[in-house]
């Protein structure tokens, strides 16, 4: 193989890695500096296919890059602090912001290589970011500034690996091969299919008109052959978006699909355009010799215009992404509870209410599949479940989030005696839920790390561990249910049920004792074994925290500690009949 061609290769993989790598720090720092405020932004800024798409024109405008802030969005929406229907937006506003890179290039044909055209080179402005985020990085004691400065750091990496891309193919413009292929093309499918080639390889929309602009001051580009390889500059674009989609969830992957579709659709508007006007039209339009002004002009008119006709369908665009990119149904289960939260049903108390009722149902069931699943990973670990529970944990922390800022806006507003005694109620419990969601994951923690190091448990402790498993899971679903129900009844069941379980951790730690002192047990296992038990206790406490709630905001009573000593001073009551169902029923 020529070296030439090796070199080329590993530079444009260097490139692709130095892409990645900028596109993974400057996530991270985006969600450090902004956590929860950055969806709420998000949200208003994109609340309108309209003022989405001004925002990514906006944005793209200043990056001069449509890649790098579709990368953005997917990165955004792969979180969960974006939804695909918002992404749409942006996505076609970024179409359009990226055209204006063209009319910046056509300074250097007016003044040279100098001045104002090199204080606007995307090489000069990620040098001015990487120099700021540096000296924020370093010298700054703020934490959310040096946060800023790995977003900035990021930037500049993701925008030096697609240069690092675009200057390993460079010199493929001094080609005269290369030029004569270029300039041949009189078939419109193969100017697209060149056009979509040509973007693909360079990385960058930006750069590939850049090229036709450096070719049309030789004359030879007319109006033909350059729309054509316009509209396949818009297909190729999308190759770093997808690129970027690798490992995301679902609604990643659809939102880096939009791209692609938004370009297709564009395409053919554009085409049927193209060969209608053939039709009717003089030819000299047609033959009319192309200049770099009239290559930024056609750029930005075309995507100007197909932009504007596709921002009304965007939903369709959103159906269709959705059928080509199928997900699971816990994933959809999980994107309509983050839409239930609507600020327009702040006028309705009751139907707001209503609202965060469902929304915190969704987030219990939510930390019950995680409990369930993080069990299930003992004797049967995968990554792909570990992931999953992840993914669901961070749904339930943004659940809590939201649902404390909607909760707090209505305690805000003039309601009935039994409403305000509701938002209480809920204000009190989301708190406790999440925390259930939380010791869920550190249980899945503990059987990932005993996969990782290929170490069991002694039947004896499995064996416990099974009876405390399904008292964990059955106080979990009964606290659920009584939330759900609001049944007094059933939540009187959890106090003696808690009870219980914090009696059986107390003797199945005595037990583990007593293992590690015949050696029975290695000091490894039992610290996993205790972190089991602690956890599973906890979960216990958060259960009776919300059903002595329900109870006592149903008995305006809010004296829990009178409560309980009462409840369980009543030995032939309901709390000594439902201890005793409990007792007989996990026996070890």
């Amino acid at each position: 193989m020529d070296i030439d061609l090796i070199v080329l290769i590993l530079s444009l993989l260097s490139g692709v890695a130095l892409f990645l790598y900028g596109m993974s720090v400057m996530g991270d720092g985006l969600k450090a500096v902004a956590g929860n405020r950055l969806e709420h932004i998000l949200y208003k800024l994109t609340s309108t296919p309209i003022k989405g798409l001004l925002l990514g024109a906006g944005v793209t405008a200043v990056i001069q890059s449509s890649s790098a802030t579709t990368v953005m969005v997917v990165g955004f929406v792969n979180s969960g602090m974006m939804k695909v229907a918002q992404a749409i937006g942006i996505i076609m506003g970024a179409n359009i912001g990226t055209s204006i890179t063209g009319w910046v290039l056509c300074l250097s044909y007016i003044e040279g290589q100098q001045g104002i055209a090199m204080l606007l080179s995307t090489a000069t402005i990620s040098a001015i970011v990487a120099i700021l985020g540096i000296i924020f990085k370093t010298f700054v004691k703020n934490e959310t500034l040096k946060n800023v400065g790995s977003i900035m750091l990021g930037f500049a990496v993701l925008m030096i690996g697609m240069q690092t891309m675009s200057g390993a193919v460079a010199p493929l413009k001094e080609s005269p091969a290369f030029i004569g292929m270029l300039t041949s093309f009189t078939n419109p499918v193969l100017g697209i299919l060149f056009g979509l080639l040509l973007t693909a390889i360079l990385q960058s929309a930006s750069a590939s008109v850049g090229v036709l602009q450096a070719l049309s001051v030789t004359g030879a580009l007319t109006f033909q052959s350059v729309f054509p390889m316009i509209m396949g500059i818009g297909i190729g674009a999308a190759s770093p978006v997808l690129l970027s989609a690798i490992g995301t969830n679902t609604y990643g992957k659809r939102t880096a699909l939009c791209y692609l579709v938004n370009d297709i659709c564009s395409t053919i508007l554009g085409s049927t355009v193209f060969f209608c006007a053939h039709l009717f039209l003089s030819s000299e339009i047609f033959n009319l010799t192309m200049s770099p002004v009239y290559i930024a002009m056609l750029n930005t008119i075309y995507r100007g215009t197909a932009m504007m006709i596709l921002l009304p369908y965007t939903r369709y665009i959103e159906k269709l992404v959705t059928f080509l990119v199928p997900g699971s149904k816990d994933e959809e289960e999980e994107e309509e509870d983050f839409d239930i939260l609507e600020e327009r049903f702040l006028a309705y108390p009751p139907i707001a209410i209503n609202q965060c009722h469902k929304a915190i149902l969704a987030m219990a069931k939510g930390c019950q599949k995680n409990l369930h699943r993080a069990f299930g990973l003992y004797g049967d670990y995968s990554d792909k479940s570990f992931k999953k529970l992840i993914s669901r944990e961070a749904n339930i922390d943004k659940s809590e989030d939201r649902l404390g800022q909607y909760l707090m806006k209505l305690t805000g507003i003039q309601m009935s005696a039994a409403l305000s005694r509701d938002v209480s109620q809920f204000l009190h419990s989301i708190g406790d839920f999440e925390r259930m969601g939380d010791h869920a994951y550190n249980i899945a923690k503990v059987f990932k790390d005993l996969a990782e190091k290929n170490l069991e448990f002694s039947s004896q402790a499995e064996h416990e561990l099974q009876v405390l498993e399904s008292s964990t899971k059955e106080i979990i679903g009964v606290t659920i249910e009584a939330f759900e129900s609001k049944d007094l009844t059933i939540a009187k069941h959890v106090e003696p049920l808690k009870d219980l379980i914090r009696i059986l951790c107390d003797e199945l730690k005595m037990r583990h004792v007593e293992r590690l002192s015949r050696g029975e047990c290695n000091l490894d296992l039992g610290l996993y074994f205790s972190e089991l038990l602690n956890n599973c206790e906890r979960i216990s406490d958060h259960c009776s925290n919300v059903a002595v709630c329900l109870i006592e905001m149903a008995g305006n009573e809010f004296d829990t500690h009178a409560y309980l000593s009462q409840y369980r001073k009543e030995k032939t009551g309901e709390y000594a009949s439902y201890f005793q169902e409990y007792d007989m029923k996990y026996k070890l």
